[in-house]
């Protein structure tokens, strides 16, 4: 990662965006469009098409066709496996071009830009390359004379809606497997980062993708979103955002064709420091980082910190320098920490936010104010607040900004009560020098993943996914392959 080489994509002049229909971009039927404004600086970048229903229904048609009559679910799946390894390739031989795009268009700081989004997307791509060949069905103990097949198949077209955070890496999380398993896709990227998708879309096709299994509908969620998630002839819908919208796609798939619906819904994840923690410093820094990087803007992130009495004052002090010392800049300056909040409305909610816990009662030690570091951006300095308590919205809502949420605990028992006290189960953490206590908190505590001794990292291999309101099914690993393949018994007498 070079500044020279980030510098030279960043003033590039983009062209208006299209639609990727049957393999073919094109602008909306009704010619409708919407501003691509960047968070670094408020300029425009671009116009991107406004798809409608219309618009849906074709791109629908499209991978429907694609899977009935076309090559990709009958190809063997050694020649998908060399197609789906191209387009890592393609991927990686574009990967400053695609992490500058990305910023531009959704604010992130270029250093985790890079490892998480064009970074990750090769590494998923190339991950479920090697999972093609090896989808295998099953032979069931049948009595003599009876022989009982499992077989598994693609499920046919796949909806796809996906978040302005790490378009890039969740896209892939969800296109690759899909793709892999044999099926068509309609992508729905967020009318707040859409660019990245696109440029992938036709790296997909430029590697050989068949015209019509991959198709990108942009728009707004409430017209192309919704129209994707009431079409009759989509069987599968897995969407990463909010729980609200949750509810409103399985509000619209019981109203529609009762397609399966997949949702990954962020969460308020606790991330707990014992009095035993090997290294206060360390559990300080990384779980600092673990809400503030990215503004905040991560399912997973960190963001109630529960830590026992004992040392509670020694941890906040540390995490009170970190927070007024980090450095919130233009995302796209190697040197910078924490970038810019995805748009002026993700700031203005975050700060209504920080105003609402003062008036509750918490208090706030550092940060929770605007900055600008780029004239016409949308910063906001990492939010530190104490004395919070379990009634608090700021310990019951996601806010998905950088705004940590610090409570005290006595013991192991009142952490679990703490920690499960919530909605959501999407992430948790626990620093400990105990084994034991490591072990056991990882039994106890209600979410889809809890990192022992560190915040963030777990790679493509395992799986990510909640409980409770954080939604249900996962990404990631073999296991989300199980959401794009249907079990098809034969059952034979010899």
């Amino acid at each position: 990662m070079k500044q020279a080489d980030i510098d030279d994509q960043r003033h590039r002049s983009l062209p208006d965006a299209q639609l990727l229909v049957g393999g073919q971009w094109q602008a909306a039927q009704s010619g409708q469009t919407l501003d691509v404004v960047s968070p670094i600086d408020g300029r425009m970048l671009c116009q991107m098409a406004q798809a409608g229903a219309v618009d849906v229904d074709a791109a629908v048609h499209a991978a429907r066709a694609a899977f009935e009559c076309g090559p990709w679910p009958r190809m063997a799946p050694a020649e998908r496996k060399k197609i789906l390894h191209r387009i890592a390739d393609r991927i990686e031989a574009h990967h400053t071009e695609l992490a500058v795009l990305g910023v531009r268009d959704n604010g992130t700081e270029i250093a985790m830009a890079w490892k998480a989004e064009p970074g990750s997307a090769a590494g998923t791509f190339r991950y479920y390359a090697e999972c093609v060949d090896k989808i295998n069905g099953e032979i069931a103990p049948t009595p003599e004379g009876t022989l009982g097949l499992i077989h598994k198949e693609p499920v046919g077209v796949v909806a796809a809606i996906v978040p302005w955070n790490f378009p890039l890496m969740i896209g892939a999380w969800k296109i690759a497997p899909a793709l892999a398993a044999g099926n068509s896709v309609v992508l729905k990227p967020s009318e707040d980062a859409s660019l990245a998708l696109l440029r992938l879309a036709q790296l997909c096709l430029d590697a050989g993708l068949p015209p019509g299994v991959l198709n990108v509908v942009t728009g707004t969620g409430a017209e192309a979103g919704d129209a994707l998630a009431r079409h009759m002839d989509v069987d599968i819908l897995t969407f990463t955002g909010s729980g609200p919208v949750g509810r409103l796609l399985l509000k619209a798939s019981a109203e529609s064709n009762l397609k399966r619906v997949y949702l990954e819904l962020g969460g308020k994840s606790p991330n707990i420091v014992f009095d035993d923690a090997v290294d206060l410093a360390q559990a300080a820094k990384v779980s600092a980082m673990g809400i503030f990087r990215n503004s905040g803007q991560v399912c997973v992130a960190g963001s109630r910190l529960l830590v026992q009495r004992s040392v509670h004052e020694e941890l906040v002090d540390r995490l009170h320098k970190i927070a007024a010392s980090v450095r919130v800049g233009d995302p796209l300056d190697v040197t910078t920490e924490i970038g810019a909040v995805s748009s002026a409305r993700q700031l203005a909610k975050n700060l209504a936010a920080v105003q609402a816990a003062q008036e509750q009662g918490a208090r706030l030690r550092v940060g929770g104010g605007v900055l600008q570091p780029v004239a016409g951006g949308s910063y906001m300095a990492p939010a530190l607040f104490d004395a919070v308590t379990p009634d608090m919205t700021l310990a019951r809502e996601e806010i998905f900004g950088p705004v940590l949420a610090v409570m005290s605990f006595d013991d192991e028992d009142d952490a679990v009560r703490l920690a499960n006290d919530s909605n959501y189960g999407l992430a948790s953490a626990v620093w400990t020098g105990s084994l034991s206590r490591a072990h056991r908190m990882v039994r106890a505590i209600k979410a889809g993943v809890v990192h022992v001794n560190t915040y963030g990292g777990p790679d493509i291999t395992v799986p990510l996914g909640g409980v409770r309101q954080s939604g249900n099914g996962h990404d990631k690993s073999m296991h989300a392959l199980d959401k794009y393949l249907d079990l098809k018994t034969a059952w034979i007498q010899l």
